[in-house]
């Protein structure tokens, strides 16, 4: 803020003093930087984080127990039943063991950014500010994206460290020279990604908290056990299997530890760009929403 003042020749300055407010245009670096910002300054981000920071960690060290259990029952095993066994309770599935849970998780964090705003009515003064709405939406899906990928990166790092040991003794740690353990561990960061970006997009869709999480629960954890439990009852009925392996979660997971999980199912990077066009067509109904709808 600066001041001017124009003082008659020779005399005292008086008369009123004129304010200059500098006035920036809205970029995009600015409003990334706002909701950067507003991110951080929420009590809910930082208890989010934590818990699936949380999560993450304790799924893996609770399947390295079972690890270690099941390690010691199969001594005197054959080397065939050991590396089956090795296959089921590889180290990337112990590493990545909480990856569907924390998810949700994050999933959670990616509707409050959006709904938060909406039933606190500071979304009108987030629009006010950033006319054209969507830059300010893209901010918010740019923000939660890299907050997420390092926050997974960071999860699995931790769990890779704490199981160690246990694995080690196992011979059932990552393999960091094995491209396919690389690929599921960057998969399943992808994953956790995508997820909350579907989280965001619904959030702007529905612009209510409760609504938001319950829709993401119903798809990523609900339908997908209902479909997986009437896969296995009747599996004479060819579109159950179909419709199962299109799921959202069935697909995308794919690419994660989990892959394999049940027959049939798709190829890593086509049920990982399943779960991407899912996640696409959400923000692009939401996009249209907050165009075509005041807040």
């Amino acid at each position: 803020m600066s001041a001017t003042v124009t003082a008659p020749a020779g005399g005292a300055a008086s008369g009123p003093t004129t304010e200059h407010t500098p006035v920036h245009n809205v970029t995009f670096w600015r409003v990334l930087r706002s909701e950067w910002i507003k991110l951080w300054t929420l009590r809910s981000t930082w208890w989010t984080l934590a818990a699936t920071v949380v999560v993450m960690v304790g799924f893996a060290l609770l399947l390295a127990f079972i690890v270690q259990l099941v390690g010691n029952e199969m001594e005197g095993a054959s080397p065939e039943d050991q590396a089956a066994m090795g296959g089921v309770l590889g180290g990337t599935t112990v590493v990545a063991a909480g990856f569907e849970m924390a998810a949700l998780v994050v999933a959670v964090l990616g509707a409050l950014m959006i709904t938060g705003e909406y039933s606190t009515g500071m979304i009108r003064s987030t629009f006010a500010a950033v006319p054209g709405r969507l830059p300010a939406f893209f901010g918010k899906a740019v923000v939660l994206v890299l907050v997420t990928a390092v926050l997974t990166v960071v999860s699995l790092a931790l769990s890779w460290l704490v199981t160690y040991p246990l694995l080690n003794a196992n011979d059932a740690t990552v393999d960091f020279g094995d491209s396919d353990q690389i690929r599921a561990l960057l998969g399943t960061v992808l994953y956790v990604t995508l997820v909350a970006l579907f989280a965001l997009g619904l959030g702007a869709l529905l612009r209510h908290t409760a609504g938001a999480i319950f829709t993401v629960v119903a798809i990523f954890l609900v339908i997908p056990t209902i479909f997986q439990i009437a896969t296995l009852a009747a599996a004479q009925l060819e579109w159950v299997g179909v419709v199962n392996k299109l799921l959202p979660s069935v697909a995308g997971a794919q690419i994660t530890p989990n892959a394999g999980a049940f027959p049939d199912v798709l190829d890593p990077w086509v049920g990982i760009s399943v779960l991407a066009g899912y996640t696409l067509l959400v923000l692009v109904g939401a996009s249209a929403r907050l165009k075509l709808q005041d807040a």
